[in-house]
């Protein structure tokens, strides 16, 4: 399918530039938006310096777009406000932008952690409940219900990726159930683009085939992608990979500490 124009929020960021690589053939414009400065490599990038927080300078960047992914906002946890700010506020700009340029797609950027409580014998997909496992987690789940919002009430046609952890290698236990290879993240990115534009709303969970991953691989009348790699050719090089897991511990690992949360509220 042709991409036609391509917006990327947050194409500075490890899997923006991961993405613009594979795309730049692909599309006949990319619109590549950051609020660090970029430059453009191939005459038909477009580079806008944007910070998601300026309602008016992303309707301009988002004009003319035919699809928008959004990858920009804070990434990890923090305090609530700034995550309010970056990635709901952000979020909202962005989807008003869409609506006004009359986009054909969204693809916005959710995670994992809208479901980090649930233990790691679960077999979670996107039907079940949100448990978020911090204060990040809860923003993304607001960033998928104003996805659903502007599907519903506006008709946008949006897709929301929980991408599991982007890594070039797996190098930690955890990453054997959720890593997301950079050769399935643009998989995904490149099918949630181009989900036909009937697909009003759909939330499907971002990871590589891997042997041990606990969320559910999409559904291909949903979003038509099967990844390919598997975390489980690296296990010789993690250590601790051959120790049991405790099947009741929390998917998302650390981040469900109370310490990983503690440090971004007030004492």
């Amino acid at each position: 399918m042709e991409l036609g124009t391509v917006a990327i929020t947050g194409a500075a960021g490890t899997i923006g530039t991961v993405v613009r690589e594979a795309l730049r053939d692909e599309a006949r414009r990319l619109v590549l938006i950051d609020r660090v400065p970029l430059r453009a490599e191939r005459p038909h990038e477009d580079v806008r310096t944007v910070d998601l927080r300026d309602a008016s300078a992303m309707r301009s960047a988002l004009a003319g777009a035919d699809r928008v992914l959004h990858l920009g906002g804070v990434p990890d946890e923090a305090p609530l406000p700034d995550l309010v700010e970056a990635n709901v506020l952000g979020t909202h700009h962005v989807l008003e932008a869409a609506r006004h340029a009359r986009v054909e797609r969204v693809v916005l950027a959710s995670s994992n952690r809208v479901t980090g409580f649930y233990p790691a014998d679960h077999h979670t997909g996107p039907g079940d409940p949100v448990r978020p496992d911090g204060l990040y987690g809860v923003s993304k789940v607001a960033v998928e219900a104003l996805g659903r919002l502007y599907a519903d009430k506006f008709g946008l046609s949006v897709v929301c990726l929980r991408i599991g952890s982007f890594e070039t290698a797996p190098s930690e236990p955890r990453h054997l159930a959720t890593w997301l290879s950079p050769r399935d993240a643009v998989g995904y990115v490149r099918a949630a683009l181009t989900v036909p534009p009937t697909t009003r709303f759909a939330s499907v969970y971002a990871v590589s085939a891997n042997t041990r991953r606990f969320w559910e691989l999409p559904d291909p009348a949903v979003l038509d992608y099967a990844p390919v790699d598997d975390a489980e050719r690296y296990r010789e090089h993690i250590p601790g990979a051959d120790l049991p897991a405790d099947p009741a511990a929390p998917q998302a690992g650390p981040f469900a500490l109370p310490e990983f949360t503690l440090r971004h509220l007030d004492p």
